[in-house]
């Protein structure tokens, strides 16, 4: 019997249902109708590296409710593998609620009390196998956040080593944190077993302390990882290797409606730039116009962009 291909991607972490205002530029208590999409950080990161051709799959769980289906009719919707969402027989899936308040303010209220499914995925559900042999594997800080999920989280790294790109997503949210000491300590831990880390200013600072991005692209290094990237929003995005600093400008001329989706979009194509083989600047250049065209769209999942959505982005920010 032929064994099953691996996966180009497999992602691990949040999912949610995401509710995002119709009435924009206006306070979560004035909003009067919402539009539903998919959310979640690695779920949408999935979602993007799908719709740019990747085989993914995502590792999370919803609740025994009315939305548990729908997120995986969703995932199904987009090409996502369902296989590993699981459910938890008490919990309730998560809901999101977002304002919207352009070009830089989107406040998140998140309903995951008293904690979220995703967090209940437990080390012996996980398919050790099928994580060694995708091609990329992708965790984030979200699932280091609280047990069983944490020590899910770093078993599934531990699994990787050896083999395979590995990226950590260091997507610190403060509020799913009791100690940021914790915060450093698990962060770092995970780094020892990624090839590549990503995150913005602040959560480069919470794993390295500092948010300076050539301090910290450096710092990130030492933790072991390979390649360290560090989006800076409005300055672009600057990646470390050990032979190289590459910085990449922003893409400005689309202009912002809701940011919350950027950073998933960038990890779609990262991760597409990185399968594919290509030099760093190619794939930061992609990265970051899917940022900017997500960005530039109210939802996020449905929003995620094909590679003929970004080749002009990416052609024009190249002869800028």
């Amino acid at each position: 019997m032929t064994p099953p291909r691996p996966f180009d991607l497999i992602t691990m972490g949040r999912v949610s249902v995401d509710l995002y205002p119709e009435q924009l530029d206006t306070a979560l208590e004035d909003v009067t109708t919402f539009a539903k999409s998919l959310g979640g950080s690695a779920t949408n990161v999935a979602v993007a590296a799908a719709r740019l051709g990747a085989r993914a799959a995502v590792i999370t769980k919803v609740g025994d409710d009315p939305f548990g289906p729908y997120i995986r009719r969703a995932l199904g919707a987009f090409d996502v593998d369902a296989r590993w969402v699981g459910t938890d027989p008490t919990l309730r899936t998560p809901i999101v609620f977002c304002e919207v308040h352009p070009p830089d303010d989107f406040p998140l209220l998140f309903y995951r009390e008293p904690t979220a499914p995703d967090m209940m995925v437990s080390v012996d559900e996980l398919d050790l196998d099928a994580i060694r042999a995708a091609r990329v594997f992708w965790t984030t800080g979200t699932g280091l956040s609280a047990e069983p999920s944490r020590a899910a989280t770093l078993a599934a790294l531990a699994a990787r080593d050896g083999g395979g790109i590995t990226v950590h997503d260091l997507d610190h949210r403060p509020m799913f944190w009791t100690d940021e000491q914790d915060a450093t300590r698990y962060a770092g831990e995970a780094l020892r077993h990624a090839t590549v880390a990503v995150g913005n200013r602040d959560e480069v600072f919470v794993a390295t302390g500092t948010r300076d991005p050539r301090a910290a692209s450096a710092a990130l290094l030492e933790l072991g990882v390979e390649i360290a990237i560090v989006k800076q929003g409005p300055a672009g995005v600057l990646a470390r290797t050990k032979d190289k600093v590459v910085e990449v400008p922003p893409v400005t001329h689309l202009g912002v409606v809701n940011g919350l989706g950027a950073g998933d979009a960038f990890g779609g194509a990262l991760v597409h730039g990185l399968l594919a083989g290509w030099p760093l600047e190619r794939t930061l250049r992609l990265a970051n116009a899917a940022g900017a065209y997500v960005a530039s769209k109210l939802a996020c999942a449905d929003e995620m962009p094909r590679l003929a959505d970004l080749e002009p982005l990416v052609a024009a920010g190249a002869a800028a």
